[in-house]
């Protein structure tokens, strides 16, 4: 889905400069009669980067391999034609939620097809606060070693996961914490776990700094006792950190 918005604002953006060039050619020529080709040859260039650009990161998603320019095409997606293709998407009437979750699994597979191998001790598992069980006497956000793994909420298995494989692991209670906690930490690849609107806009304020986004669930609404799949989290460091 995210792909097929990213074409729209691709085609878009070629008939904004296609528009570009038609509009001004006549009051062009009267200057200088090269000045129309000129602006053809500029704005044919940009489109055709525009079309390889789009290819390109089709054929990354496809192949599963970091292909030439794919940690740019990232940076273009998350920092300048997201907000298009949400706006784009919005307008066709699509869900915002799932727009969101396909901007995730996008940015998962880039992520993971530059076949990144990164230590133990460079990697940062970041959660929210929901996580932990609303009337849990005890407050883990700033040291999760404080939970004694009573397995009532999922914090005990993800604990158990970090501390197995050396692995830095964090709660964070809003974006500003997630940040202060990165800067502090300096990881260089983070699991992060959240709702689709904090994971979307952690990843743009990550980069780029790469993240693998996961889901929580939420089986009694938002930001109250959500839980989290264990093995996605597995499998996700299974790919990318060295042991």
């Amino acid at each position: 889905m995210f792909i097929g918005l990213l074409a729209g604002v691709c085609a878009l953006v070629l008939g904004l400069a296609l528009l570009l060039w038609w509009a001004p050619s006549v009051g062009l020529a009267n200057i200088h009669p090269v000045l129309p080709v000129v602006l053809a040859v500029v704005l044919a260039t940009l489109s055709l980067c525009i079309v390889g650009g789009l290819l390109l990161l089709v054929a990354t998603l496809l192949t599963g391999r970091d292909l030439f320019f794919s940690e740019r095409l990232r940076r273009v997606v998350i920092k300048y034609l997201f907000p298009g293709i949400i706006g784009l998407g919005r307008l066709l009437g699509m869900d915002r939620d799932t727009l969101h979750q396909s901007f995730i699994a996008l940015n998962n597979q880039l992520v993971q097809a530059k076949k990144l191998r990164v230590g133990a001790g460079q990697v940062l598992i970041l959660l929210p606060h929901c996580v932990q069980l609303f009337d849990c006497g005890i407050k883990i956000t700033g040291d999760v070693s404080k939970c004694t793994g009573c397995g009532r909420c999922d914090i005990k298995g993800l604990v158990e996961i970090a501390t197995e494989r050396g692995i830095d692991i964090a709660v964070a209670t809003g974006g500003t914490l997630a940040r202060k906690i990165i800067v502090d930490k300096r990881p260089r690849l983070i699991v992060a776990v959240a709702c689709e609107r904090d994971l979307t806009s952690g990843i743009r304020d990550a980069y780029p700094l790469p993240v693998i986004g996961i889901l929580n669930e939420r089986p009694h609404g938002p930001c109250f006792n959500t839980q989290i799949v264990l093995e996605q989290v597995r499998d996700a460091l299974d790919q990318c950190v060295v042991r």
